[in-house]
């Protein structure tokens, strides 16, 4: 049985494209915020709690949890709690080269661990305050690690972008069927 302890919408559809079979259970888990830690430790602690949470009760599954967080200046920028901190995201991220670090943690059936991190860097477009309000009044950006989805209408805000698309997206997915199958 495969478990996936994520509530991203973007997640369960990047592994239902790989036609991975799995099913999905949460549970609340506290987030670590702490930005002088590593983008990986970070992600890593977090995508960790997510998995041991839900392994704990499902101990004969293989788990997977996730964390994805957006990097600027050493700064970890989360999902925006409202309007005025998603414009300040993107303006802080307009023109300029910011990392996207997902960690990804499996928990086997017999205990053991096959975690991982992956990290991207995004080239976001010089962007004008409007352009930064049509942005948003096209996507919901409230659920989105750094107030943006590169798959929706990413080309309004991205220069380019290198690394994992699927990385950038929420989950490795191919870096997660070879740890799957190590």
């Amino acid at each position: 049985m495969l478990i996936l302890a994520s509530q991203s919408p973007r997640r369960r559809e990047l592994m239902a494209r790989e036609g991975l079979d799995f099913t999905v259970v949460v549970r609340d888990t506290e987030e670590v915020h702490d930005a002088s830690l590593p983008p990986e430790e970070l992600c890593a602690r977090n995508a960790a709690a997510k998995a041991l949470a839900v392994a704990a009760e499902y101990p004969q599954a293989t788990v997977i949890g996730a964390d994805t967080l957006v990097f600027i200046d050493n700064t970890p920028l989360g999902k925006p709690a409202d309007e005025a901190e998603a414009v300040a995201m993107l303006t802080r991220l307009q023109g300029r080269t910011h990392c996207v670090c997902t960690a990804v943690a499996v928990v086997m059936p017999d205990g053991s661990r096959r975690d991982f991190a992956e990290k991207s860097f995004v080239t976001f477009r010089p962007l004008t305050q409007e352009q930064i309000m049509h942005y948003m009044s096209l996507v919901h950006v409230y659920d989105k690690a750094g107030a943006y989805a590169i798959q929706e209408h990413g080309e309004l805000i991205i220069e380019s972008f290198e690394g994992d698309l699927d990385n950038v997206i929420g989950l490795p997915v191919k870096a997660l069927v070879h740890k799957l199958h190590a």
